[in-house]
């Protein structure tokens, strides 16, 4: 029903900077909210940020002044921009789809910041 294509993830030194990517694709409202959530090992899922259709977006504190999100006007593209990466924003990054009153996931791209 909602296909995910997710990429940027990879292996950087703390410091640095990695963009991700998430184009959604197919039923999927005009109106609806997309955003990143990261699960580490022994952790739970948690939310990274997340941009509606308007363009307004919500952060975790913990990335607040790092990350950016952003998504292309007029479609289910979103970006997010990290910044200042460290060892613990180590996860494995799931693109997220709230369209209606439904929820959708990636398959996740994995991110890993050495020190």
């Amino acid at each position: 029903q909602v296909r995910f294509v997710e990429s940027g993830g990879g292996l950087v030194q703390a410091g640095g900077s990695l963009r991700l990517s998430c184009a959604a694709s197919g039923s999927i409202d005009k109106f609806n909210v997309m955003g990143w959530y990261r699960q580490a090992p022994g952790k739970q899922r948690e939310l990274v940020a997340t941009v509606g259709s308007s363009g307004n977006t919500n952060y975790a504190d913990a990335v607040k002044a790092r990350f950016t999100i952003s998504r292309a006007n007029g479609r289910s593209l979103v970006y997010l921009q990290m910044n200042d990466l460290s060892p613990k924003d180590t996860a494995v990054y799931y693109c997220n789809v709230r369209s209606g009153i439904r929820e959708f996931w990636g398959q996740g791209t994995q991110v890993t910041v050495s020190s």
